[in-house]
């Protein structure tokens, strides 16, 4: 599991910064890509990665603000052209489907894959035997959702060396106990395939905001997160001018970091106001409260490791 900024810049692109979009990888996990905002020109930003649009599955959308979302339609669009046929699925607030649905019908669009839209509420938006998604309304100008994505836990691995010493060669019986059955063997001898499970691997935990000033919800959505990225626009002591705009300061993101015990912070959306020369000192004021803070630009990528592996 990785994340990669595509765009990391505030309201209008940038020389340095594009707009809003971030992509979770999820190749190892479901040969899938999920991504977060596809702010203007993110199909730009993905020629320059490996990235590969038909592996996209699912596009969540945090609000209807253009620098997230008006690279959606080329996206969905050049995805088809190249050869996606698999269908994806697109959440977001109400409004999204109307946004799609005109864009793509007055441009003539057509594409050779299902889409899927849906407008999303409060609550739990996606759930499969592998991944949940939750969401909450966050503290912007328009309705903008945060969202939890949580791995789910992974049954233990199956103890094969310690099997073979009490004399059960492997066969089609391991998998029988992979499942934690019980299993008698020709002898008579049963043997409970859970005493020979490892403990469960805990699932990961991703919180990924949308734009918004400092919330409750947030707070919720965040909690005990392995990765939390966040948006701060606006340096530290910016705070009156962040609420006018429904923003956040770096120092207000590590804050709610440290508040929610989460295991590491990325902070995102940055003002283009702050020159290349500036983002270390932005850097620097949240490590001041929550040490555990990265600055994220564009193409920036991380691995999000599972709690248990060296």
């Amino acid at each position: 599991m990785k994340l990669l900024f595509l765009g990391t810049g505030a309201g209008v692109p940038a020389k340095l910064r594009n707009v809003s979009s971030l992509a979770l990888m999820l190749l190892e996990e479901r040969n899938a890509v999920w991504l977060f905002d596809c702010g203007e020109a993110t199909q730009h930003q993905i020629l320059h990665t490996s990235l590969k649009p038909r592996k996209i599955e699912k596009i969540f959308i945090s609000h209807l603000h253009g620098d997230h979302i008006f690279g959606l339609p080329g996206l969905l669009g050049s995805r088809s052209f190249q050869g996606g046929l698999t269908g994806l699925t697109v959440y977001g607030p109400k409004g999204i489907r109307d946004y799609i649905e005109i864009s793509l019908r007055v441009s003539q669009t057509h594409l050779k894959y299902p889409l899927t839209i849906i407008e999303i509420e409060e609550g739990v938006i996606f759930e499969d035997e592998q991944f949940v998604v939750e969401t909450l309304l966050l503290d912007h100008a328009v309705p903008s959702y945060g969202f939890r994505i949580t791995e789910k836990d992974k049954q233990g691995t199956l103890a094969a060396e310690r099997l073979i010493a009490d004399g059960i060669p492997p066969g089609p019986i391991y998998q029988h106990l992979k499942n934690g059955e019980i299993i008698t063997l020709e002898d008579g001898t049963t043997v409970d395939g859970r005493d020979y499970l490892g403990p469960d691997q805990k699932g990961r935990v991703v919180c990924i905001l949308g734009d918004t000033r400092p919330c409750e919800n947030a707070m919720k959505l965040a909690k005990s997160a392995d990765t939390l990225v966040h948006e701060a626009t606006f340096a530290g002591g910016s705070e009156e001018m962040a609420a006018d705009y429904f923003h956040s300061t770096t120092v207000q993101a590590a804050e709610l970091a440290l508040e929610a015990q989460v295991g590491m912070l990325c902070l995102t959306h940055i003002s283009s106001r702050y020159g290349k020369e500036q983002w270390s000192k932005l850097a620097e004021e949240a490590k001041a409260v929550f040490p555990k803070t990265e600055i994220a630009h564009d193409f920036f990528e991380i691995s999000i490791d599972l709690q248990n592996e060296e």
